[in-house]
């Protein structure tokens, strides 16, 4: 089968099996390995995507699935005009230790401020709740994702 898709801004073809999952597609075929797989049962939120903006675990997606979508891995997380504040706001607040979970935590917290801009401590919680860390303790991200809340609300230029 034929998979067609936009990922992070370009069009993409592939042949593949449907039933191969949306991770092996990313990580195997087409050498995104930021998408990480943690698990393997849709618990730990390590391969999250967005999928049409909204996050998605590609553990648990078929390749059929992409099909006619616009996917955004972490490599394709951005802002016009530079890097997404979420990254930068990550490496300031220390909040990466090992880094398994970070891209997955990053693009979970994307999918948040997309749909809730100036999200209380709580509502960050709770929006990164699907998303496992083993490191943190997950305060430093909290604190990462609020200051990037604010950093996008006040229209900081990124680096």
């Amino acid at each position: 089968m034929t998979v067609q898709f936009n990922l992070n801004g370009r069009r993409i073809a592939l042949d593949v099996d449907p039933d191969r999952r949306a991770v092996d597609i990313l990580r195997e075929e087409l050498g995104l390995t930021g998408t990480k797989e943690g698990c393997g049962a849709g618990e730990c939120g390590a391969c999250t995507i967005l999928v049409d903006g909204v996050n998605r675990l590609s553990c648990l997606m078929l390749a059929a699935q992409l099909s006619g979508r616009e996917i955004t891995t972490i490599e394709g997380l951005s802002r016009e005009g530079g890097t997404h504040p979420l990254p930068e706001a990550f490496v300031k607040h220390g909040a990466v230790q090992c880094g398994f979970c970070t891209p997955g935590m990053i693009l979970g917290a994307a999918a948040l401020l997309q749909e809730n801009p100036a999200p209380t401590r709580d509502e960050i919680r709770r929006g990164i709740s699907g998303n496992l860390c083993r490191c943190t303790g997950y305060q430093k991200i909290v604190d990462a994702v609020a200051e990037a809340a604010r950093a996008i609300q006040e229209g900081e230029p990124s680096s």
